[in-house]
């Protein structure tokens, strides 16, 4: 798996944790599932990503 790949995969995990912690513990942990909503969003047009950038320092590679 790529760089591209792992985040997906961790936004997504990231998302469904925080959707159950709303649910289940308290309301604000549904700001966590916006902040990694807008993070998506806002790579889609930047192509900046901080959990891409620690996958690379982590040895993750970029291309297939």
């Amino acid at each position: 798996m790529n760089v591209t790949d792992w985040v997906h995969v961790i936004a997504g995990i990231f998302i469904l944790i925080s959707l159950a912690l709303g649910t289940w513990i308290h309301p604000y942990w549904y700001f966590f599932t916006a902040f990694v909503g807008f993070n998506l969003f806002q790579y889609g047009f930047s192509k900046f990503c901080p959990m891409a950038l620690l996958l690379k320092i982590m040895g993750v590679k970029e291309q297939r």
